[in-house]
């Protein structure tokens, strides 16, 4: 598995963050601790960067992504109950529009700490 030693590090990461925090605090705090985690272990990354979307070659808006690590790894944050299937959709498309390999979502909300690995299947 591509990068499989990067994406185990920041899982690893998210959990010493979800084991300390738990489950019940917004987004954005698990993102400065995981950023925090990160830094500590002297990843690079960048956070909150704004990428443009395209449609048929035309710019049509940004979003956000919470984290690109080592520039080849994006990591979308959640804090909900529980993943369901558009989350997992979502992060789909957010690897294919940033043309990375693979991603990671992260769910911060639920009791224990949920995570998905996420291939772009049009990258070969």
């Amino acid at each position: 598995m591509k990068h499989k030693e990067l994406t185990e590090k920041i899982i690893g990461y998210a959990m010493k963050v979800h084991g300390i925090l738990g489950n019940g605090f917004q987004e954005v705090i698990y993102q400065r601790c995981l950023a925090i985690e990160m830094q500590k272990q002297g990843l690079g990354f960048a956070r909150e960067l704004e990428m443009p979307i395209y449609y048929d070659g035309i710019d049509v808006g940004t979003r956000r992504v919470d984290f690109f690590v080592e520039d080849v790894i994006m990591v979308e944050l959640k804090a909900i109950i529980n993943l369901e299937d558009v989350h997992l959709a979502q992060a789909m498309k957010y690897v294919e529009a940033y043309k990375m390999e693979i991603g990671l979502l992260i769910n911060f909300g639920a009791k224990s700490l949920q995570f998905k690995r996420v291939h772009n299947n049009k990258i070969l």
